[in-house]
C-alpha cells in the first residue's frame, strides 16, 4: 500500500493543485519553538471510510519538491504514522468533518508546508496547504504610533517694565505741589468773586423794591 502511494505521488507531483474539497486552515501559522501547532483540514464531501493523509513539504513547492508522509487517519485504527516519524509528537484527530494534525514540541526543522490528502480512484485530492514557521522568538506586535497634537501658540503681551527707584524726583514733586496751590488759589478767587457778585445783586434788588 505504501509503495502504491509513493508511486502515485511521484507520478502526479507536477500537476498537484489545491482543491476546494479539502479546506485547510490556517493558510499560515507561526509557532514558537517547543510549543504546539494544530492544523485543520475540513472535508466538504462525505468521505465514508476514506483515509485522510498528512504530508509535509520542507522546501518551497516545485516539481522537484519532496513530500514526506507523516500520518493518516483511519476510521478503525485511528492515527497511523509514517516511517521515521517521531510518533510521540504527531497525532491526527477527527472532529466531525474536520481532521486535525497535532504537532507537539515543534522545532525549526519542522517548518514547511503541510498538506492533507485523500486518495480517489485514481486521482489524488490535496488541500491548499498550511505553511508552518517555527521560530525561537515570536515577533512583538508594533504599537500604533500616536499622532502628536500640535500645541496652540498663545500670544502673550509683553509685560510693562517695572520701574525701579523713587517714583517722583524732588523737582516733579515740587511742581505737583505748586500746581495744587495754584488750583486752590484760583478756586478761592473764584468763590470770592462769586460772593461779591451775589451781594451786589441782592443790594440792587432791595433798592428796586423800595
Amino acid at each position: 500500500m505504501r509503495q502504491r502511494l509513493w508511486l502515485l505521488l511521484a507520478a502526479q507531483l507536477a500537476v498537484v493543485c489545491g482543491s476546494s474539497v479539502l479546506q485547510q486552515t490556517p493558510a499560515y501559522i507561526q509557532v514558537q519553538t517547543n510549543k504546539m501547532a494544530m492544523l485543520s483540514c475540513e472535508a466538504k464531501i462525505s468521505l465514508g471510510n476514506m483515509r485522510i493523509y498528512w504530508l509535509r513539504q520542507r522546501q518551497a513547492p516545485s516539481s522537484d519538491s519532496h513530500h514526506e508522509f507523516l500520518a493518516l487517519w483511519d476510521s478503525t485504527k485511528g492515527t497511523v504514522h509514517g516511517e521515521e516519524v517521531e510518533q510521540e509528537k504527531i497525532a491526527v484527530f477527527r472532529d466531525a468533518s474536520r481532521f486535525i494534525l497535532n504537532l507537539t514540541s515543534v522545532k525549526p526543522e519542522d517548518s514547511g508546508t503541510y498538506f492533507c490528502m485523500i486518495i480517489g480512484s485514481p486521482e489524488l485530492t490535496f488541500g491548499k496547504g498550511t505553511q508552518l514557521s517555527v521560530v525561537d522568538f515570536l515577533p512583538t506586535t508594533a504599537q500604533p504610533t500616536k499622532k502628536s497634537t500640535p500645541k496652540k501658540r498663545v500670544c502673550r503681551l509683553p509685560r510693562p517694565a517695572t520701574q525701579k527707584g523713587p517714583l517722583c524726583s524732588p523737582i516733579t514733586l515740587g511742581l505737583l505741589v505748586a500746581g495744587v496751590l495754584v488750583l486752590l488759589v484760583s478756586l478761592g478767587v473764584a468763590i470770592h468773586l462769586y460772593c461779591r457778585r451775589r451781594r451786589a445783586r441782592l443790594r440792587f434788588i432791595k433798592q428796586f423794591y423800595k
